[in-house]
């Protein structure tokens, strides 16, 4: 005999009518006991010849709950019994997940340059010309004649040297920092950035890759939903995306290189954004052992079922 599994709304289904049948079991007895003790018992016992003077003491036997004990009692064990099956036979089943065929290839190349990091501020405009005004000629003052000082030197006459002390010219200002220099950004490198998930899975780093990007496309067909307007419209397509792995394995620089339109590139974009919320982040890529900026080309195949 197979196994016995039940999902969730099957359990709850079948809890619901054990749940029920208790209900109109106890709802059977109270109303049998409720007509029985409307019924002038004593009168109906009154000329009954009882087997024991202990035997009708308490109760008639009409009202005596007693009499169902035992089968009340194995009711009960036989529905806790099923709600204990139920219970243990509660099965949740994952969505199945449908990756499109070729999900991963793409038929042209995408050449892009690396996203720019910040930019220099652009240089102050130059000053405005001076503007000449003219003045009119009425307004023109003639300036005095100078008085020229006879400044003759005769042969009586004492010259004292002037001393002139030089100062020492101001040092010259330091010359500014240079810029931070920016981590250089890689297409391709000796250990390509992985999607989190498979680092202890035992094998080569070419297995570790491949259980990355099945990881990965798990991931994103699961959390991708197909734009209405484009399901719609019947669009289908490949979206691609980039985006920087930096050093730390989170997802940087997100932009959508390739847009089939309808909504479908900010729906992949979405999904790549939520990488960063995930509980792990992705293994940085590495370059003569040194974790560095990626550039990682994503393809998203949006298919119709």
């Amino acid at each position: 005999m197979g196994d016995i599994a039940f999902t969730g709304q099957t359990s709850l289904l079948l809890v619901f009518i054990l749940a029920l049948l208790v209900i109109g079991v106890i709802f059977y007895f109270k109303t049998y006991f409720k007509r029985k003790s409307s019924q002038d018992l004593a009168e109906l016992y009154k000329d009954h010849e009882w087997s024991s003077p202990l035997e009708a003491r308490n109760k008639y036997p009409d009202v005596n709950g007693f009499r169902f004990s035992r089968p009340i009692f194995l009711f009960g064990m036989a529905t806790a019994l099923a709600a204990t099956l139920f219970a243990f036979s509660w099965t949740s089943y994952d969505s199945k997940i449908v990756i499109p065929e070729g999900a991963l290839e793409w038929d042209e190349e995408i050449e892009i340059e690396p996203p720019r990091t910040a930019e220099p501020p652009p240089p102050p405009p130059p000053p405005p010309p001076p503007v000449i005004e003219e003045v009119p000629e009425e307004e023109i003052e003639e300036e005095d004649e100078p008085v020229f000082v006879d400044q003759d030197v005769t042969e009586e006459d004492v010259v004292e040297e002037v001393v002139v002390e030089e100062e020492a010219p101001p040092p010259p200002p330091p010359p500014p920092p240079p810029p931070p220099e920016e981590p250089e950004i890689f297409k391709v490198v000796e250990q390509m950035p992985r999607f989190p998930g498979c680092e202890n899975v035992s094998g080569s780093d070419k297995d570790k890759e491949n259980c990355a990007k099945e990881k990965m496309l798990q991931y994103i067909y699961k959390n991708l939903k197909y734009p209405a307007i484009a399901r719609e419209n019947g669009v289908e397509g490949m979206t691609v995306l980039q985006f920087v792995v930096s050093e730390d394995g989170s997802v940087k620089d997100i932009n959508v290189v390739r847009d089939i339109g309808a909504g479908c590139g900010d729906a992949a974009k979405k999904v790549v954004e939520g990488m960063n919320r995930l509980p792990q982040k992705w293994t940085p890529g590495k370059q003569r052992g040194r974790p560095v900026k990626v550039l990682y080309t994503l393809p998203v195949k949006f298919k119709l079922e």
